[in-house]
């Protein structure tokens, strides 16, 4: 599949990177994840993949959950806990540094990037800032990946709380934000040194 990134400067070094939206793969992304639990088990032990291809059916299955719970979240009424709930993580993904949700957005089936930029910009210039984003990226990424792995079973303790387990969600998306990141980086680096 094919990306299309728009990239144009801002003011002075600040640039601006953005993906363009093909309102075609938005409806067909989650088409081959399962819905329940029990459709999850039956492809993993039907389809005879490789691991890879599994735990990676496992995250698209555990990724649409999440995305509807959210869903879910937002259409609560005001005033609710779930109403308040969806505000404190509104307040937390304003946190969310704005290159990282770029990274995250690009589809995971991409092979092949179009760079679009206005004609003023000098295209090895272009290509040099998305290697350094893409670069900057893998380290923070990572890090960041490992250390929100490392904390998933000191947040699992707050399940004897009877209220919701707000901080294992948080860094249980967290980690799922941080891998796709370092997943879109390693794949621009690829890509920057064809």
């Amino acid at each position: 599949m094919r990306a299309r990134l728009v990239v144009f400067p801002i003011r002075g070094r600040n640039w601006c990177f953005s993906r363009s939206i093909d309102p075609s793969l938005t409806d067909s992304q989650f088409a081959h994840t399962p819905s329940t639990f029990k459709d999850l088990c039956k492809n993993i032990s039907s389809n005879g993949k490789p691991l890879n291809a599994n735990a990676q059916l496992l995250v698209d299955f555990i990724s649409n959950k999440m995305n509807r719970a959210w869903i879910g979240l937002e259409k609560a009424p005001e005033g609710t806990i779930k109403s308040k709930i969806h505000g404190l993580g509104l307040r937390l993904l304003a946190r969310v540094k704005p290159s990282e949700i770029f990274l995250k957005s690009i589809s995971k089936e991409v092979s092949q990037v179009e760079i679009t930029y206005p004609s003023s910009l000098n295209a090895r210039h272009v290509r040099r800032r998305l290697r350094h984003i893409a670069l900057r990226g893998t380290v923070i990424h990572r890090n960041y990946f490992y250390g929100s792995v490392s904390l998933l079973p000191l947040t699992t303790a707050f399940t004897v709380l009877p209220l919701p387990n707000i901080p294992f969600f948080w860094i249980l998306f967290r980690t799922y934000s941080h891998w796709r990141a370092l997943q879109v980086c390693t794949m621009f680096l690829y890509i920057a040194t064809c």
